[in-house]
């Protein structure tokens, strides 16, 4: 009744629809040759060419299992090394997966003064790392910092699960010994957008700063993000990517507790399986993983090293299951799409995915049939699984990925996605088995995917004037 009380109170006019109707055309007519061209013209994809509006990668910077140069972890990439190994970090003897990615001997001499290196949550130092050296790739250290408009220069760096052992030791201090034992850096610490606050901060950054929180697709929302900034000319420069640290006792026991994790404790450098019938849940990893991402003019103003393109990209949700993908793939399919028109590419452009692929049972096949969906000819088509090698880094998988991806289009060489023994017969797609391959990238495109039906899909090409 209320709703008939609006529409009749309305001052507009609400036309009946009949499903069932369809718009016929006069027998004897035909769409003209000409209007027919329009047609397929105004169909046809059409990259950016506005320098102002084209965003280019120019730095990367990473904290990782295989440490923080970005060359030495595409080489451990390439050789098929697995970072996974025995949690050492605490005692998980007691836990039913004791094994994950693991960062050891990590130091941020040289990034973080002593005193906030030894204060600050590992979340917090990974980003301030990591964003750093990718300004130095970028060749924005040091004095050539002060040659950019840092009103115009913003941070984007998300996590799926913020500063969490600070959090985890705040609770237990509030139980154990009560409230005046609580730090007072347990809020600062914790709460997720203070990654991006500290690193714009201590680099004199006053752009566009948040976090985005979206689980395992944070990442890629960040780059998104991140370059409609630029775009809509609101940035010149931003930091994007995403950070991610919850390897203690709370962060194992809850995806234990989500029946998610693998439980092979015999062989742990086995375990991260994509696409393997006898996968049995995904590694947790940690990391950080940062791009620069630049408006084309102003990377050629100051004469930037263009590493690669960012396209486009896109985001949506699943809106079906808090934990579960859609077995039918459609939101990641419509994803996946969006992406592309949004880069101004057409599906057969694409020649290389890397996948979200965390070597759980559902999720892989819903990927791989979202993937089907789009691109109806897989031949040509080469897919890889980065976490098969350093687990699943939440937060920031989508950012250690998004630098595999450009490596990859810089080197011409795809990384392997290793443990692959008994691969499902429904996957139909090249994925790069056990050894690299020699690969011409012409555009790829990375997926991310996070609890709550997030989804999101950022693609990349070589840089061409």
């Amino acid at each position: 009744m209320q709703a008939q009380a609006l529409l009749q109170s309305t001052p507009l006019r609400v036309s009946q629809i009949n499903p069932t109707h369809k718009p016929t055309r006069p027998t004897n007519t035909k769409p003209s040759l000409t209007r027919r061209r329009a047609y397929i013209s105004a169909a046809a994809p059409k990259r950016e060419k506005d320098p102002k509006k084209r965003v280019v990668i120019t730095g990367m910077g990473l904290v990782s299992v295989f440490g923080n140069d970005v060359d030495v972890y595409y080489e451990k990439l390439l050789a098929g090394e697995s970072g996974i190994g025995l949690i050492d970090r605490f005692d998980a003897s007691k836990f039913p997966t004791r094994f994950g990615g693991q960062i050891r001997g990590f130091k941020a001499d040289g990034y973080i003064d002593g005193k906030n290196d030894r204060r600050l949550d590992d979340c917090l130092r990974y980003c301030i790392v990591a964003g750093k050296r990718a300004l130095e790739d970028a060749d924005i250290a040091g004095d050539n910092r002060s040659k950019i408009d840092k009103e115009r220069a913003g941070v984007l760096v998300g996590t799926g699960m913020g500063g969490l052992t600070v959090f985890s030791d705040g609770v237990q201090s509030l139980i154990e010994r009560g409230y005046r034992k609580i730090t007072p850096f347990f809020i600062p610490y914790a709460i997720t957008n203070m990654a991006s606050a500290l690193l714009a901060i201590d680099l004199g950054f006053m752009g566009p700063n948040y976090s985005i929180s979206t689980a395992c697709a944070t990442s890629n929302y960040c780059f998104h993000a991140a370059a409609n900034h630029i775009r809509r000319g609101e940035a010149d420069l931003m930091i994007a990517g995403g950070t991610e640290a919850a390897i203690i006792p709370i962060g194992l026991g809850g995806f234990v507790a989500c029946r998610a994790l693998s439980q092979r404790n015999d062989d742990p450098q086995t375990a991260s399986r994509p696409w393997d019938q006898d996968r049995d849940g995904f590694v947790m990893g940690e990391g950080a993983g940062v791009l620069v991402m630049e408006s084309l003019e102003h990377a050629m103003k100051r004469d930037a090293p263009i590493l690669a393109e960012y396209l486009g990209g896109a985001i949506n949700c699943d809106a079906y299951h808090m934990t579960d993908p859609r077995s039918d793939g459609l939101g990641v399919s419509s994803c996946i799409q969006s992406s592309l028109e949004d880069a101004g590419v057409s599906a057969e452009e694409v020649n290389y995915i890397n996948a979200h692929a965390t070597s759980t049972l559902v999720g892989d096949l819903a990927e791989v049939n979202a993937v089907k969906k789009v691109f109806k000819n897989t031949e040509g088509i080469k897919m890889n699984a980065t976490k098969s090698m350093i687990g699943h880094c939440l937060g920031a998988a989508g950012g250690l990925e998004a630098i595999a991806t450009v490596k990859a289009i810089q080197t011409g060489w795809l990384h392997p996605s290793i443990n692959q023994f008994n691969p499902e017969p429904a996957v139909e797609f090249d994925t790069v088995a056990n050894v690299k391959q020699q690969h011409e990238i012409n555009v790829a495109i990375s997926n991310s995917f996070g609890f709550g039906g997030h989804n999101s899909v950022v693609a990349f090409s070589a840089f061409k004037p």
